[in-house]
């Protein structure tokens, strides 16, 4: 028997105000099995493809469409939740057969008082599907998810929770709903090394459609069987994990650089064709100078997409032999102690990665060594010639109404990058911010 495709693109075209098409003539089918992990440079289209895929973006031509009957779950980089709810009401609220075994309790108790005919006839059903779904421990199974993906306690309120415990509620909430397509921006955002370990276990074993988006390389090369690239507006499925789909792109390149050349040299003698005047009114003439033209706008266009961002780090100042320095930290949040007697030391060049479980101190770690936060004891020593440069999670400093050029470059057409005085515009499009897109709104 053929496998039954959950969703179906034909002809999907995409184009953004200003005339940018980032999606064209898309035809694509996703199996009800598949597990695809989307990868592309920033700016491709993957998170719009997602959005399309849920059915929320909907400013498109051609077609888009999952089968019918088919239950859509998406997890987004900024997940909303109920504020009117806590945490643990907001994870149960999608959850359907938490509500088939709070309503067979209802009945059950309201039986005990007044019995009648209807509400027998409707336990009887519900106990049908529970039965069928084997939900009866479904408080277990929802603790174990809010556990394994380290949810805050049940009865927090869900205004006072940052971002990544916002998002870990979402993602619980999301598995718990059971879609048969999950739609996962960046799941793994906010999960410490247990968390992303028990939800690749869960998606492998996930009997729907998993589409995600992850920077996450290792976490693409466990769960995925498919690949589907967005390049240049289109969309190229390939058959393998991530790492396999980095070797056949290294040999497509290569492909390509060769084609390119040959192109090239084609397009050099073609030019001198052109410029030693021929005949232009000649038949044979007129279709060589058509052919030698789209010739151009395929090399233009080829040169254009091979545009890689390419962030340069200037070097700071001439490190000394004291680069950071804690000796004995200690920082506590009421009952909870992060450190007590911590000390180490940071060498010059020292690259260094902070791993823990969520809750462990990183985030205020890095608070405490720059001056965001006071330590309760201890010392912490910067070098004198050291400068911190320093990105948090919540980019709180960011303007939401200012576009993205002016949140870089603060306006101004030059700008200082380390000991060089370079174009605002130019050095924004160094992380790939073309055109238009240095005039979107950061927020």
């Amino acid at each position: 028997m053929a496998q039954q495709y959950i969703f179906q693109m034909q002809g999907l075209t995409k184009t953004f105000p200003g005339g940018k098409k980032i999606f064209e003539n898309i035809w694509l089918s996703f199996y009800n099995d598949a597990k695809i992990g989307v990868v592309g440079v920033n700016g491709s289209g993957k998170s719009t493809l997602l959005k399309i895929m849920a059915g929320l973006d909907h400013e498109f031509t051609g077609e888009a469409r999952a089968a019918d009957g088919v239950k859509r779950g998406y997890l987004e980089q900024e997940p909303k939740l109920d504020d009117s709810l806590n945490v643990r009401q907001n994870v149960e609220s999608w959850c359907e057969e938490k509500q088939w075994v709070n309503r067979f309790n209802a009945i059950a108790m309201e039986m005990a008082e007044n019995y009648s005919d209807e509400l027998m006839e409707e336990m009887t059903a519900l106990q049908e599907k529970i039965d069928a779904g084997d939900v009866w421990d479904i408080d277990s199974r929802i603790e174990m998810a809010m556990g394994a993906l380290r949810c805050p306690p049940d009865d927090w309120e869900v205004t006072n929770l940052s971002g990544g415990e916002k998002r870990r509620v979402a993602l619980a909430r999301l598995l718990l709903s059971k879609p048969d397509m999950l739609l996962l921006d960046e799941p793994t955002n906010h999960l410490d090394a247990e968390s992303v370990a028990w939800l690749q276990h869960h998606l492998e074993n996930f009997p729907g459609c998993v589409i995600l988006v992850t920077h996450d390389r290792y976490f693409l090369d466990l769960v995925t069987k498919w690949t589907l690239e967005l390049d240049r507006g289109k969309g190229h499925p390939h058959e393998g994990n991530y790492s396999s789909w980095l070797e056949a792109k290294q040999k497509r390149v290569v492909q390509e650089n060769s084609e390119s050349e040959a192109r090239q040299r084609a397009l050099t003698r073609e030019l001198e064709w052109v410029r030693s005047g021929a005949k232009a009114r000649q038949a044979k003439s007129k279709a060589r100078l058509a052919a030698y033209e789209r010739m151009v706008d395929e090399q233009e266009s080829m040169r254009g997409a091979q545009t890689h961002a390419h962030i340069q780090i200037p070097p700071g100042p001439r490190l000394g032999n004291v680069v950071l320095e804690v000796e004995g930290l200690k920082k506590s949040y009421g009952d909870k102690t992060l450190f007590d007697n911590l000390t180490f030391k940071l060498p010059p060049n020292g690259i260094v990665g902070v791993i823990g479980p969520n809750g462990a101190g990183k985030s205020t770690m890095f608070k405490l060594i720059t001056g965001q936060e006071t330590p309760d004891g201890g010392t912490i020593k910067v070098g004198e010639t050291v400068k911190l440069a320093y990105v948090d999670q919540s980019r709180d400093d960011l303007k939401p109404d200012e576009t993205i050029w002016q949140a870089i470059s603060g306006g101004t057409d030059v700008m200082m990058v380390g000991k060089r005085e370079i174009n605002t515009r130019a050095y924004v499009g160094s992380f790939n911010f073309k055109g238009g897109d240095q005039q979107k709104k950061v927020g």
